[in-house]
């Protein structure tokens, strides 16, 4: 979810600021390493980053000051951890805030929190915690949640701004806004996340096996003769 311009009152926007600048920079070591380390892996962070910036820009609107849209941040979360996207999603905001009028500038550490630490958080801990299960269910459960959980920190952030006297029915009544949008969203996203993945396990399984996504090829025929 994208809090617009100018939405949040200027202490809270300070402090969501000061709340993302530790994950960002530390997204941007996490890329750095990524690139040196993975280097046949860099087309593939750049995918995750593209394949963020065009489904968060999918903007459906809905609460005042707000709006409803994929992440796409589960995605990159999978295929190289949840700090990286604190980077990525820094940059596919503040590119969406100046050219789309999509967010804001004073907005975009609540943003960024919401999109880009949270979410990825979330939907990589659901990724791992089904260790086991198929991959697409791990995908899916991944992509979804990834989703949700952004959209349920941007209901705290939002009733936080603005509780009425009582923070937590606004922020049960952000939520049953949001959720007439953002859930069907989830599950849209988390079976676009499947039918990517099971692309990329065809078109660069070498890259995902660098990455630990998937298993060597040759690994998995010799567990299967033993």
């Amino acid at each position: 979810m994208h809090i617009a311009e100018g939405f949040l009152p200027p202490l809270h926007a300070a402090g969501w600021t000061l709340v993302a600048a530790p994950f960002v920079v530390h997204g941007a070591r996490e890329v750095g390493r990524v690139v040196r380390e993975q280097p046949r892996a860099r087309l593939l962070l750049g995918a995750a980053g593209a394949f963020t910036f065009v489904l968060s820009a999918i903007k459906l609107p809905s609460v005042t000051g707000s709006s409803s849209h994929p992440t796409g941040t589960g995605l990159g979360a999978i295929l190289f951890r949840p700090p990286v996207m604190a980077l990525l999603s820094t940059i596919v905001l503040l590119f969406q805030a100046l050219l789309l009028a999509h967010g804001g500038l004073t907005t975009l550490g609540a943003n960024v929190v919401a999109m880009g630490v949270v979410g990825p958080w979330v939907g990589y801990g659901a990724y791992r915690l089904l260790s086991g299960t198929p991959l697409a269910v791990r995908v899916f459960c991944a992509m979804a949640l990834a989703d949700l959980s952004t959209y349920v920190m941007t209901s705290t952030q939002l009733a936080l701004a603005f509780p009425g006297g009582d923070v937590l029915g606004a922020w049960l009544r952000f939520l049953s806004v949001f959720a007439l949008t953002q859930i069907p969203l989830a599950v849209v996203e988390g079976l676009v996340g499947v039918v990517v993945v099971n692309a990329l396990v065809t078109w660069a399984r070498p890259e995902l096996t660098d990455l630990g996504v998937v298993a060597d090829a040759p690994a998995l025929q010799e567990a299967a003769r033993a």
